[in-house]
């Protein structure tokens, strides 16, 4: 499905190195915000208490978050927890805290601003369950890389493969650069949201190369460049309307999903929009440094020994 077709190959290529510094430089100053900030990780990740709470009507979470913020809670998570009724509020782990005591500060903070809780249950998450919450993340992404790897390289030749890899991490890196410039919550819902990102760049990513593969087995007299241009212009009426309407959604669940789904949405929104460049500007260009060339995809005839020029056996 295509909604316009653009005739004349746009000159990608042309600027490759252009677009290959933007992305070395904002990959570069990623990491240095990783390693000089870090994430802000949530309770999840450090540890914290868990308490559920019950209304009889659909809870109002902007008064429950007001509450807790006038009675000097700090870096807490509210979010509703199977129902509209039910409410999960997360507190971070502080020193010499008493689980009992906190759950009776904060439901006498709710009867105060948002009246009519029903206290569910208490639950004190230690560090050590939150330690292996974050290693169980970082195998989880490192399983996710590790099987795009060997996808790509029964798929591809292995500068298709590499290239790809790179521009996949190169997403990933980002979204996390964006979270601890700004030090946004970093929880396991943006965890998810990173690890869609890098199945969604890699799917990208396949559909340029195949068109590339098919154009340099298909189109004789064109240069490297040339079929690189070639393989991105045609393939991007898909894009948008791939890109568009899950931008859309993920749209919708950024400004009207609340507390709960921000996070989540904007990982999503910060990788889709970095995932089409580095899926068409950096993966590509590296396609075409490696070397990537026509030959490569010839099918060499099979020499029969005994047999002559003509192809009749002597």
């Amino acid at each position: 499905m295509e909604f316009f077709r653009i005739k004349k190959d746009i000159p990608f290529m042309r600027h490759a190195l252009t677009f290959n510094v933007i992305s070395l430089v904002t990959f570069l100053l990623a990491v240095v915000f990783l390693f000089t900030k870090g994430l802000h990780l949530s309770v999840e990740f450090t540890g914290g208490t868990l308490i559920e709470t019950h209304y009889q009507q659909a809870a109002d979470l902007e008064k429950i978050r007001g509450a807790l913020g006038k009675a000097g809670f700090t870096d807490y998570a509210v979010q509703n927890f199977g129902s509209s009724q039910d409410v999960m509020i997360r507190l971070p782990l502080k020193n010499d805290q008493n689980t009992n005591q906190i759950g009776e500060s904060v439901m006498k903070s709710l009867e105060a601003e948002a009246p009519g809780a029903e206290l569910r249950r208490v639950e004190f998450v230690g560090p050590q369950v939150g330690k292996e919450l974050a290693e169980n993340g970082a195998m989880a992404l490192l399983l996710v890389v590790i099987g795009i790897v060997i996808y790509l390289a029964f798929r591809f030749e292995w500068r298709f493969s590499v290239s790809a890899i790179i521009a996949n991490l190169h997403d990933v890196v980002i979204i996390l650069g964006f979270f601890a410039f700004f030090q946004w919550e970093f929880s396991l819902s943006v965890l998810a949201a990173v690890l869609a990102v890098l199945g969604y760049s890699v799917n990208e990513s396949v559909v340029v190369f195949d068109r590339v593969r098919e154009t340099f087995k298909k189109v004789r007299g064109l240069t490297t460049p040339q079929v690189l241009d070639h393989a991105i212009t045609s393939t991007i009426s898909r894009t948008i309307i791939t890109h568009g309407s899950t931008q859309l959604m993920v749209l919708s669940m950024l400004i009207f999903g609340g507390e709960t789904l921000h996070y989540f949405a904007m990982a999503l929104t910060i990788g889709i929009c970095f995932g089409i460049y580095s899926s068409v500007l950096v993966a590509s260009p590296l396609v075409m440094w490696l070397g990537v060339s026509r030959e490569q995809f010839m099918v060499k005839p099979k020499v029969i020994e005994g047999a002559n020029e003509d192809g009749a056996v002597v």
